[in-house]
C-alpha cells in the first residue's frame, strides 16, 4: 500500500478585513456529483448520474427564492453531457455559478491506488495533485464557457501545495475548509484551529479562504474546541452535552441537522459578527436512495421545507443572499 504523507491542513495567513457596508450575507453551495455508496470503499467506476435531472428542480426552487446557489462539479458531472448542458444554461442567465470540486479517485491521470488517504488529493503528490486539478478546470472551462474561480476540495482535502496550485489555475476563492471539524483519524486535514471568518490565503494573488459555517452552541461553547473532540472519546458524551444544552456542534446544510438546530447555529453565527454564512449540501441528496440524508421521497420534501424554512428566517433576521463572486467583488476588488 501507498505510504501517506499525512499534511496539516493550511494555516490562514490574515484575516480578511471586510467592509462594514456590505453586512451580513449568506450563500449556498452545492457539492455536485456521481451517486456512490457512502458506506463502501472508493471506486473509480460503479457510480451513476441518477440525480442530475433533479438540479433543473433545484435550480427553479432558488430562483424562486431569490438565491443564485454555487454549484461545485466534478469529473464525472461536467464529462456528461446533460449536466454540463444544465449547468451551462444556468451559468449563461446569471442565476447560478459554477466552480470546481475535484474527486480524485475518479478523476484522471489514474496513477494512483484508490485508498482513504489518497481520496484527499492534498495528500497525492504535487505534480499528480497539479494535473487531475487542470483536467478538471480545463473540461469546466470548455462546458460551461467561462474559466473556474471557486474551488472546493472532495472530502475537504486540502493539502500543502493545494494553495500553490490554486494561485497557478487562476483560481480566486477555496471554500474547502470545514471550520471545527477534524479529518485527520482518516488522513485528511485538522481544521479546529482555522477561523470561520474569510481570510487571505495570499494577499498578492487575491485569494482567499471562503470556510463553510459550522459553530458551536450551548452554555460551554466558548470551549467548544476542547470539549467537543474530548467527548469523542467516550460513548454518547458528545449527545448528553446536547441534551443538556450545553454544546453542540451545528454545521449549516440539511444533511443531519433539523431547522431548529440550524437556526441555532444561525443565530451563533450572527451573533458572532461573521460576515458570511456559507450553507451546503451534496446534489444526490436531491433524490431519495443516495445519501444517507435522504432514503424516502419524504426526506427530498423535507429537504426543501429545511430550506423553505432556512430562508424565511435569514429574511426575518434581514440577512440577504449574495454570490461568491459579488462577495469577493466587495471585499477584495
Amino acid at each position: 500500500m501507498q505510504k501517506i504523507d499525512i499534511s496539516k491542513a493550511p494555516q490562514p495567513v490574515d484575516f480578511l478585513s471586510v467592509p462594514i457596508c456590505y453586512g451580513q450575507k449568506f450563500v449556498v453551495t452545492v457539492d455536485t456529483e456521481e451517486e456512490f455508496d457512502w458506506d463502501k470503499p472508493l471506486r473509480r467506476t460503479g457510480h451513476s448520474l441518477d440525480t442530475v435531472p433533479s438540479l433543473t428542480k433545484f435550480q427553479q426552487f432558488c430562483e424562486g427564492q431569490g438565491i443564485k446557489p454555487v454549484y461545485l462539479v466534478d469529473y464525472p458531472i461536467i464529462t456528461n453531457r446533460s449536466a454540463a448542458e444544465i449547468l451551462a444554461d444556468f451559468v449563461h442567465r446569471d442565476a447560478a455559478e459554477v466552480g470546481i470540486q475535484l474527486h480524485p479517485w475518479v478523476n484522471p491521470p489514474h496513477d494512483e491506488t484508490v485508498n482513504e488517504g489518497n481520496s484527499f488529493a492534498g495528500n497525492l503528490p504535487r505534480e499528480l495533485e497539479r494535473a487531475k486539478l487542470h483536467v478538471l478546470c480545463d473540461l469546466i472551462a470548455k462546458a460551461i464557457g467561462r474559466d473556474p474561480v471557486i474551488y472546493r476540495a472532495g472530502r475537504y482535502g486540502v493539502g500543502p501545495h493545494t494553495h500553490e496550485l490554486l494561485r497557478e489555475a487562476g483560481v480566486k476563492i477555496d471554500t474547502s475548509v470545514r471550520a471545527n471539524f477534524d479529518y485527520s483519524a482518516g488522513h485528511g486535514p485538522d481544521f479546529r484551529q482555522h477561523p470561520l471568518r474569510p481570510y487571505w490565503i495570499d494577499r498578492d494573488a487575491r485569494l482567499i479562504e471562503i470556510p463553510l459555517t459550522s459553530v458551536f452552541w450551548g452554555l460551554m461553547r466558548k470551549q467548544g474546541h476542547i470539549l467537543h473532540p474530548l467527548a469523542a472519546r467516550f460513548p454518547f458524551a458528545r449527545a448528553v452535552l446536547s441534551r443538556t444544552a450545553m454544546l453542540e456542534r451545528i454545521a449549516l446544510t440539511p444533511e443531519g441537522i433539523n431547522i431548529d438546530e440550524a437556526i441555532k447555529g444561525i443565530d451563533m453565527a450572527l451573533d458572532d459578527g461573521l460576515p458570511l454564512l456559507n450553507f451546503s449540501f451534496h446534489s444526490p441528496s436531491l433524490r431519495p436512495g443516495y445519501t444517507p440524508y435522504v432514503r424516502e421521497k419524504r426526506d427530498v420534501d423535507s429537504l426543501y421545507d429545511w430550506w423553505r424554512s432556512i430562508f424565511a428566517y435569514l429574511e426575518l433576521r434581514n440577512i440577504e443572499p449574495t454570490s461568491m463572486s459579488e462577495f469577493y467583488a466587495a471585499t477584495v476588488d
